[in-house]
């Protein structure tokens, strides 16, 4: 059994997901079937069939020693797991590139597939005050690269719930917050995304711990993301996806409209514009 050839990370995880389903199935094995010999459940295998979940090193040696597969996957899914983006973020932000529909929670700040240039400076800056000007330049074209997947006319559905706070918190001054809105406005102007601001009047609302992304796929079961500074956990668990979707239809509920919304966004750019020019 060969391995592929030089590719993009994400390229090559969805070919050795192929390899994978080929080898279950030359073992005659179900996903259920065979996540039991693994002790995961039948969805985790069939995300990495689907190249949606990385295939970690000890996954890797269980497989090539279930399916009999000569160490295709311990010599193969080193260079698949290889990403730009920090370890605890990257396999979101490779399941994200391949959904269907994501959908959204975003307390402080306006998220990174929402962010403008100049917004994801000021960001990167605040997070590390020290690093050089190249490595903030790394960190901010590795995230514009991750927010070229909206150039897509229709896929994925994105619908982000935006805290009225990340409107409010005036990230790289008045003339970037300004950029910055205005662009989310443009995108929901154009139908491209949906949002919804959640103003500070609603008080309480179910999601007041963090951020929540939900991610759903053609052909792999839905996945839940929440993060904090430097940590992040992805889960298909059935349970903790279902309780985190049913938070976010409370959010959504809670919310403004999407047309009060894009008023509401429109309006605090045009304070940060009038802001910069009368200062």
């Amino acid at each position: 059994m060969t391995g592929p050839k030089d590719l993009d990370p994400s390229s090559r995880r969805v070919m050795i997901g192929e390899e994978l389903r080929h080898a279950r199935e030359r073992a005659d094995l179900t996903q259920q079937s065979l996540g039991e010999l693994l002790f995961v459940s039948g969805s985790y295998v069939g995300q990495m069939e689907a190249g949606t979940r990385r295939i970690l090193p000890d996954m890797a040696a269980r497989l090539d020693e279930e399916l009999k597969t000569g160490g295709f996957f311990a010599r193969n899914c080193v260079k698949a797991n290889r990403s730009r983006f920090p370890e605890h973020f990257a396999e979101a932000a490779e399941a994200e590139a391949i959904a269907t529909a994501i959908r959204q929670y975003a307390a402080l700040l306006i998220p990174g597939l929402l962010q403008t240039r100049a917004y994801a400076e000021a960001v990167f800056h605040a997070y590390q005050p020290t690093a050089p000007d190249d490595r903030i330049d790394g960190l901010v074209a590795d995230r514009l690269t991750r927010a070229r997947l909206l150039d897509d006319p229709t896929t994925p559905l994105l619908w982000t719930v935006l805290d009225e706070a990340a409107l409010r918190r005036a990230v790289g001054g008045p003339q970037v917050m300004a950029e910055a809105l205005h662009h989310v406005a443009d995108l929901a102007r154009r139908h491209r995304v949906l949002v919804q601001v959640l103003p500070f009047g609603e008080g309480a609302h179910a999601a007041m711990e963090g951020t929540l992304k939900l991610m759903e796929f053609e052909d792999a079961p839905p996945l839940s993301f929440v993060e904090a500074p430097d940590m992040g956990r992805l889960t298909d668990d059935p349970a903790t996806v279902a309780r985190h979707t049913f938070m976010f239809n409370l959010l959504q509920a809670t919310a403004l409209s999407p047309l009060d919304s894009l008023a509401l966004i429109e309006t605090v750019a045009q304070d940060y514009a009038h802001e910069e020019q009368h200062p």
